[in-house]
């Protein structure tokens, strides 16, 4: 049933975005995990787009945001403005308060604004004026940021950098496919007539059925394995932390299930270990000076932890 509905939604966002079906099931391994994505590319290769077809597909409230150095986190979250004529403080809520939030280029708000979001994203509420709010569900943030251009920008702390569950790169099309975009978008934008396939209530049973996919005790002890190797690798000042362990786990259920399958194989998690694990370390600096990317540390954490085999 699972798979069902992520090809109902693959399909109908493969309607607008060409070519990246794995950066579209990633976002959907999110959604399904309530997790939060951080999109980092160039400018136009679609991540915008991305983010609204997805909010479309499902059927849910889409708030967009765009970081600059002078927001405000009361910009983000809401904030209590006084109405005179009913003679009290009332809330307006911010565009956090929606379903499916894009932070457009994230790094460019100031650091304390960038930390109105961690509540949100690892509490799933805000706090304004000593109340605090629950989000909706399923509630997905999907952050932004240009690798290439750094001036005038703020880089995410560890801290928020540990809350995000994935971090993914779309990347130029092909060829054919940017030629497929062109003859798409010839005469209209597909995205204005993008309609939902599922709702929030059928994606919220769906999250509760993800975490019933069987993880046998070998491939448990095989994620962990993998998260305890980042903590104790030369090149490594700092491993990926015990959220992170959760999070390959999780994501290893949901790529599964997308996929068709009751259990987790150890192949789920080599596949999804770079995408969980990548920005959750932190390179010795010795060997950022020497040009060593978290990429290969991760490449070389999977190249040499045992994989557990199969039981006669």
């Amino acid at each position: 049933m699972i798979d069902d509905v992520a090809a109902r939604i693959r399909q109908n966002v493969q309607k607008v975005i060409v070519g990246k079906d794995e950066a579209i099931d990633l976002v959907l391994v999110a959604v399904l995990c309530e997790g939060h994505v951080l999109l980092e590319d160039v400018p136009g290769t679609g991540k915008t787009t991305l983010a609204k077809a997805m909010a479309q597909s499902l059927g849910c409230t889409f708030r967009r945001i765009q970081f600059t150095p002078d927001l405000l986190p009361s910009d983000v979250t809401g904030l209590s403005i006084y109405n005179q004529k009913a003679q009290e403080f009332e809330f307006r809520a911010g565009p956090i308060l929606s379903q499916i939030v894009l932070a457009d280029e994230i790094n460019r708000a100031t650091p304390r604004t960038q930390s109105a979001l961690l509540e949100a994203m690892q509490e799933r509420q805000v706090t304004v004026d000593g109340e605090t709010r629950a989000l909706p569900r399923p509630f997905l943030i999907l952050a932004t940021q240009n690798p290439v251009e750094l001036e005038g920008t703020f880089p995410l702390p560890e801290a928020q950098l540990d809350r995000f569950l994935l971090r993914v790169s779309i990347g130029y099309p092909s060829e054919s496919d940017e030629n497929a975009i062109l003859r798409r978008f010839r005469q209209a934008d597909p995205l204005s007539e993008l309609g939902a396939v599922t709702d929030p209530v059928a994606i919220r049973a769906l999250i509760e059925q993800v975490r019933t996919i069987r993880v046998e005790d070998s491939v448990q002890s095989y994620i962990v394995k993998v998260a305890r190797r980042t903590r104790d690798h030369e090149d490594v000042t700092l491993g990926a932390s015990p959220r992170a362990t959760l999070a390959l786990y999780r994501t290893a259920q949901a790529w599964a299930a997308i996929h068709g399958q009751s259990f987790v194989t150890p192949d789920d998690v080599k596949f999804i270990a770079p995408y969980v694990l990548t920005h959750r370390i932190l390179i010795s600096p010795q060997m950022r000076v020497r040009g060593r990317e978290p990429q290969e540390v991760i490449a070389d954490v999977i190249a040499t932890v045992p994989v557990p085999v199969a039981s006669s």
